[in-house]
């Protein structure tokens, strides 16, 4: 298991085209991805899931990541949070 602590620093928060990113990224692993936001817990892979958290500019969430590729996942979520959501 692989735990991030990503703060969220793109002026729109985890919200839109964000999010939608953050899920299309996380989508493309096989681990169980969850966000976690104020003790709740949502799938990583679902948008409405990740927008029903409402994550704002400067809030930190957690990323739990368990499976067989867990790693590069973290480090894909963790690469495109800290790059404000641009694509390489």
């Amino acid at each position: 298991m692989v735990t991030k602590t990503l703060e969220i620093t793109c002026s729109e928060g985890l919200r839109a085209k964000s999010a939608a990113l953050f899920v299309h990224t996380a989508s493309k692993f096989d681990s169980q991805i969850l966000i976690e936001k104020n003790n709740k817990k949502i799938n990583a892979k679902s948008i409405i899931g990740v927008l029903s958290l409402g994550v704002k500019k400067d809030e930190v969430i957690n990323v739990i990541i368990m499976g067989s590729d867990e790693v590069a996942a973290g480090e894909a979520l963790a690469q495109l949070v800290e790059t404000d959501f641009k694509r390489a």
